[in-house]
């Protein structure tokens, strides 16, 4: 388990309280030993996998390593690995990528589709190619009759889908193999990207995503570094990504640039510990959101979960607060030392309501009620109970 400590910041620079971190969907600290398996080739081992010498051998061999490490999490081969800068550029290189390589062979107009719940990182290439966005129900999953129409009339111009395995905002798990079985059978010579980055820490990984052509995952939302993710391309799918950023040949000629060392030795590390811890946090997680979902609804008059009937992550809890609005309650709670969120971090400070939210149905007063509260490794019962207690003191509070 990684524990960790932080104060809350006052503006007058006093440190005033620890920190109440919800917000784990967001980002988590760096754990322990991920920090003592970078270390090493931060300083002593500084070698570029790519050269020739000694110095560079040593680096190349722990690059290595550490690719059979994380495939052996990911259910992949060492060679499906593609190591990025995050969970942000293995997106685009399976959108784009996929894009790319399809005008390279003389398509025309090739169209990349997803879900309307996409991550930005998704959503963002996705607009820009001019592709489409599916619809998705109340609880915010795929309409799959509406894919398999979809697929009907544009299977000759189709050359990607992409549905995220859980959402990052609502926590709800997508039917990720029954969307691959679809657009196979379908569509044979379109490939299927899942991006994985948040369910990366809370689902067996090797079996949710097996049937996916191309999957992503990050470091950062699992207890490793900031700034390096990668892209699972399998056998065949490989062949169909053209790069989006050009220069050298690492990475199997995907993707240029000296390999980010420290970071991916992190991330492999990260990504063994989150494995072998999965069973317990999950069973956690779920203890600790049940108990934080029933303080509030008890606490908090007309206060909603987002979602109702779905299965979802245990670790990510988006509840609706009628008649406050999400940004001023977030300030009123991190005054108290509770960080949470209005949704995705990438979205941070926007004033706009949740894309997801409202592709879910909800009208943009109700989106802008809603607060995600996600929870990790280092998050105590006492932290919960504390957290249920701030949180309706805020919302009275707000109300009034």
């Amino acid at each position: 388990m990684c524990r960790t400590t932080a104060y809350y910041q006052h503006p007058d620079e006093r440190l005033i309280a620890p920190v109440i971190y919800l917000d784990h969907a967001a980002t988590t600290p760096v754990r322990r030993e991920v920090f003592e398996a970078m270390k090493p080739y931060l300083t002593d081992e500084f070698g570029n996998p790519s050269g020739v010498h000694g110095v560079a051998r040593i680096a190349r061999r722990a690059l290595d390593d550490a690719r059979e490490r994380l495939a052996t999490v990911l259910g992949c081969e060492p060679g499906d690995l593609v190591f990025t800068s995050g969970g942000t550029e293995a997106d685009n290189l399976a959108v784009t990528g996929a894009a790319l390589h399809a005008i390279g062979e003389g398509a025309a107009a090739p169209l990349v589709c997803c879900s309307a719940v996409e991550h930005p990182a998704v959503l963002g290439p996705v607009t820009y190619l001019g592709g489409l966005e599916l619809p998705v129900d109340r609880s915010g999953v795929i309409d799959v009759g509406m894919l398999r129409a979809v697929l009907d009339v544009e299977q000759d111009r189709v050359v990607l889908v992409s549905v995220m395995l859980a959402n990052n905002e609502t926590g709800v798990v997508e039917p990720v193999a029954e969307v691959a079985a679809l657009v196979h059978e379908l569509v044979p010579g379109a490939l299927v990207h899942t991006d994985a980055v948040q369910a990366l820490a809370w689902l067996d990984i090797r079996t949710e995503t097996a049937s996916a052509d191309l999957v992503t995952v990050s470091a950062h939302k699992i207890g490793g570094p900031k700034g390096v993710g990668a892209l699972v391309a399998r056998s065949g799918a490989r062949e169909r990504l053209s790069p989006i950023i050009r220069g050298g040949p690492q990475e199997r000629e995907l993707r240029a640039g000296t390999p980010n060392l420290p970071g991916i030795l992190g991330f492999a590390t990260a990504a063994e510990l989150a494995d072998g811890e999965r069973g317990d946090a999950t069973r956690r997680a779920g203890e600790q959101g049940g108990r934080l979902l029933a303080g509030i609804l008890s606490l908090v008059p007309g206060a909603v979960p987002a979602v109702q009937g779905a299965e979802r992550l245990a670790s990510i809890l988006n509840i609706g607060f009628p008649g406050v609005d999400s940004e001023e309650l977030l300030l009123l709670l991190d005054q108290h030392g509770i960080a949470a969120s209005a949704g995705s971090a990438c979205a941070s400070g926007a004033i706009e309501p949740s894309p997801v939210l409202l592709a879910m149905g909800l009208t943009s007063a109700e989106a802008k009620c809603h607060v995600r509260f996600s929870l990790g490794s280092s998050t105590t019962e006492s932290e919960i109970d504390a957290a249920i207690k701030a949180v309706a003191q805020a919302v009275e509070h707000l109300r009034r």
